[in-house]
C-alpha cells in the first residue's frame, strides 16, 4: 500500500512539477552553462547502492571544492536555482515520500549496527530527522532519530512528517563547515 501510494504521489508530483521542472532546467543552464542534473550514488533500503537524480543546486564538481560533501551557509557554491525533491526515484521505488534521507556510502560504512537499521527501510525525500532540526543537529543524532523513526513508524507518524515539513524546509539546513557530520561519525 505505502509503495502505490508512493508511486502515484510521485507520479503526479512530477506532472503537476514539469513546468516548474523545466523552468529550474533552463535557469540551471543559463546560470552557469553546467548539466541540468546532478547524480550521485547513495545507499538505500537493505543497503542498496542507487543514483540519485536532482536539478543541479550546487556548481560543477563542487564536492571538490570549499567545504566538500558538507554544506555551509551562505555557500559560495550554491547556484541560486533551488532544489526539487527527488520524485523520479521515488516513482522508480528507489526512495519513499517519508524516511531517513539518504546518505553515501562512506557514511554508512561508519554505521553501528543500531544505526544500520535506518536502511530497513526506503530513504526519504523528508523523515523524522528533517522536521526536528536536519543538518542544525549533530550527525549521531539525526541517526537516531531515523532509527526511531524506522522502529515506531505508521501512517500516522508519516503523515505528522508531512505536515511539519513545509516549516522545516523553510528552518535552515546548514551546520557549520561539518554540515552536520564528520568522517569519524561522530557529527558536529
Amino acid at each position: 500500500m505505502n509503495r502505490a501510494l508512493d508511486a502515484l504521489t510521485g507520479a503526479l508530483g512530477l506532472a503537476v512539477a514539469s513546468p516548474l521542472l523545466a523552468a529550474s532546467a533552463i535557469a540551471i543552464k543559463l546560470e552557469d552553462g553546467g548539466p541540468v542534473f546532478f547524480r550521485q550514488t547513495r545507499v538505500g533500503r537493505h543497503g542498496q547502492d542507487f543514483e540519485l537524480l536532482k536539478l543541479r543546486t550546487m556548481v560543477v564538481d563542487a564536492e571538490k571544492k570549499g567545504a566538500g560533501y558538507a554544506v555551509d551557509a551562505g555557500d559560495s557554491r550554491i547556484t541560486r536555482v533551488g532544489e526539487l525533491p527527488q520524485l523520479w526515484n521515488v516513482v522508480r521505488g528507489e526512495m519513499s515520500l517519508i524516511g531517513p534521507r539518504p546518505t553515501l556510502r562512506y557514511q554508512v560504512e561508519t554505521y553501528t549496527a543500531r544505526q544500520r537499521k535506518r536502511l530497513d527501510v526506503r530513504p526519504g525525500l523528508t523523515g523524522w530527522a528533517q522536521v526536528h532540526g536536519r543538518a542544525t543537529l549533530p550527525w549521531a543524532e539525526r541517526i537516531e532519530l531515523d532509527v526511531w523513526y524506522v522502529e515506531h513508524r505508521s501512517p500516522r507518524l508519516d503523515l505528522k512528517i508531512l505536515l511539519r515539513t513545509p516549516l522545516a524546509l523553510f528552518g535552515g539546513t546548514y551546520r557549520g563547515a561539518e554540515g552536520g557530520w564528520r568522517p569519524d561519525g561522530n557529527g558536529g
